[in-house]
């Protein structure tokens, strides 16, 4: 029999821990309404049904819809439409001041607001009626598949010092679904997009870990803890996940590090839309079912997971020879192996160099390590395969395509008979170098003969939705530069930071004027050198700042995404500045790490005022295995 004195101590416990679990991912009264409308999205609201709401005030809930799985996407549509349209009739008579002899539905839509609801908030209402669907079934379902990888996840976070209650944000993100995909890319439980994703593992064409639980998992342990050095909260790393480092702290400036509800329920960033309000509270309630699935799923029980023989490759391996050697069918190899890609089990590709290969132990008669050092001469390589076709993938832009194969726009335009509009489609084969000149085609490659420029439309994929399609540029501003705390925007007074690899001559290109014009702007000589951190002026007569930013964010992009492209973070060492070193020195010869990354993970110190015994953050880099 437990003494009192122990269930005192247990007591004592369990209110310390919740404490601490408050104190790490508080929850204001404020956000509470909130909180309970994802909890229900998410525990009572099934994949057949959803809701009509407010997008803002979260308590109000207009009905719920039922919305069978078996409808297509437009009739879902229709649907939601007729409902909205009919709301916001009511709500319109509602906000012109009708307040007596109000029909059944009045009087209930009336009744979901605060008594003293003014006329004004209705009238704004009839403009944020939004449907969210059930997530109920999906919910559970994720619950069993995380027991996969939780125990993986808690040793990566906890060596990283990130909570391990974080292990409820793949249930926002992907259900814990590894196949899942976004329509802006995105990939896996954890949902990177390819950008972010390069800056912690590898993603290319050959293989692309974003699909693997267990590295993508460890990635994103990385990013959070990254994002929380940036930050100082969990509250803020965990929007940044969703929305940016960037705006996350622009909003954090404007209303205080730690005023989660001004920054949640006011902030009115450009790309702060429904999805970044409201990533934090969604992950409050994801946890809150999370820790307590028996409460909400009675009887749910998570998977085990898969004990696993694992070996890394020291070269160049067949897929035939390999699943001869295991005896075993290519499917059942990629099954437990899905950060390989289309190219590998096609066979235009062997399994890469330093590869971690993984397959259930129980499932071998000796280690995969046993069984790699037994193969036949005829199935390991040192050399990969040369690429000789590319698949378009949704997102791939021809500029992207020719840096992958060290090629130019050129060339791919000539190689593939493209027209002068440079358009390509997703599932588009187009020819590689190595494949030679088309049969047919136009003879010899002229590497003149296209401009290499990006004007080119990666087409999107039949099925978009037109929302998509309208916010495609505030979509890229989103997530082309997640983890770059750098503020690419141009200010009210029409000034910008000075980022590092950016000159006058890249602002005139961008604003399609002389650069001796912003020298006069800025009371600039011509040999006064750009100093980054310091702003600057522009003129913006022939072109808008909207376009300025993106022709900006571009060329940052363009040069982050060539980096990681050889380049994995794999860890942050702590550096105490010395007498006598500058940031220069200590980057660039002792970490050899480029000034704009280092900026990136110091964004508060000054690069040309550095003290010594000021503690900066270094990225560690590894090489990627190319091939």
């Amino acid at each position: 029999m437990t003494s009192p004195r122990t269930c005192l101590l247990l007591l004592s416990f369990f209110f310390s821990a919740a404490a601490a679990a408050d104190e790490t991912f508080p929850q204001p009264a404020e956000l509470q309404p909130d909180v309970e409308f994802w909890l229900h999205v998410f525990t009572e609201y099934g994949n057949d049904e959803g809701v009509l709401h407010d997008n803002r005030n979260l308590a109000v809930v207009y009905e719920r819809l039922a919305m069978p799985e078996k409808l297509s996407r437009r009739e879902r549509r229709r649907r939601v439409e007729k409902r909205r349209r009919l709301l916001q009739a009511t709500l319109r008579t509602l906000a012109s001041g009708k307040r007596d002899h109000l029909t059944v539905e009045e009087a209930r839509l009336l009744a979901l607001w605060p008594a003293d609801v003014s006329n004004l908030t209705l009238k704004g209402a009839v403009g944020r009626i939004r449907f969210q669907q059930g997530l109920r079934d999906r919910f559970r379902r994720g619950l069993q598949r995380a027991g996969r990888w939780r125990e993986h996840l808690n040793r990566e976070f906890s060596a990283l010092g990130v909570p391990i209650e974080i292990a409820a944000l793949p249930h926002v993100e992907s259900s814990y679904n590894p196949d899942a995909r976004s329509h802006i890319g995105a990939s896996g439980i954890w949902q990177f997009t390819r950008s972010t994703g390069r800056r912690f593992m590898r993603v290319d064409h050959v293989v692309d870990e974003r699909n693997d639980p267990f590295a993508a998992t460890r990635a994103a342990g990385r990013l959070l803890a990254y994002n929380y050095s940036i930050t100082g909260n969990w509250p803020m790393a965990i929007t940044a996940y969703n929305h940016g480092l960037a705006g996350v702290r622009r909003a954090m400036r404007k209303y205080g590090d730690t005023a989660y509800v001004d920054i949640l329920h006011r902030y009115d960033g450009r790309t702060f839309g429904f999805a970044s309000r409201n990533f934090y509270v969604a992950f409050l309630a994801a946890m809150e079912v999370d820790q307590n699935a028996e409460k909400y799923f009675p009887g749910v029980i998570a998977e085990q997971p898969t004990d696993y023989s694992v070996a890394s490759l020291t070269t160049y391996v067949s897929v035939s020879g390999l699943t001869q050697a295991l005896g075993i069918t290519p499917a059942k190899l990629a099954l437990h192996n899905p950060a390989l890609q289309a190219t590998i089990w096609q066979g235009s590709k062997y399994l890469p160099k330093g590869y971690e290969l993984r397959f259930p132990a129980d499932g071998l008669k000796q280690s995969l390590q046993q069984t790699l050092g037994s193969l036949s001469s005829d199935f390991v390589f040192e050399k990969q395969l040369p690429d000789l076709f590319h698949r378009v993938a949704r997102g791939d832009t021809l500029s992207q395509i020719a840096e992958i194969y060290d090629t130019r726009i050129s060339i791919l335009v000539a190689l593939n008979n493209l027209n002068s509009s440079h358009r390509i489609r997703s599932g588009q084969r187009l020819r590689l170098p190595a494949a030679g000149p088309a049969p047919g085609g136009r003879g010899p490659v002229v590497a003149d003969s296209v401009p290499d420029e990006e004007p080119e439309l990666a087409e999107v994929t039949a099925g978009a939705m037109v929302s998509d399609l309208a916010s495609s540029f505030l979509s890229r501003i989103q997530t082309a530069l997640l983890s770059d705390p750098s503020d690419y925007r141009v200010a009210t007074d029409n000034t910008i930071e000075v980022q590092p690899l950016e000159t006058l001559g890249h602002y005139g290109d961008w604003l399609e004027i002389k650069t001796q014009r912003l020298r006069d702007l800025n009371g600039l000589t011509f040999r006064t050198p750009l100093n980054v951190g310091h702003r600057i002026r522009l003129d913006l007569t022939s072109v808008d700042a909207k376009a300025f930013e993106e022709r900006r964010i571009a060329f940052h992009r363009t040069q982050q995404d060539r980096f990681f492209r050889q380049h994995v973070i794999s860890g942050v060492t702590e550096h105490t500045i010395r007498s006598g070193e500058s940031i220069w020195i200590i980057a660039l010869r002792k970490y050899h790490v480029p000034i704009w990354l280092f900026r990136q993970y110091n964004p508060g110190v000054d690069l040309h005022k550095v003290i010594p015994g000021t503690k900066v953050q270094i990225p560690l880099l590894i090489d990627v295995e190319l091939g």
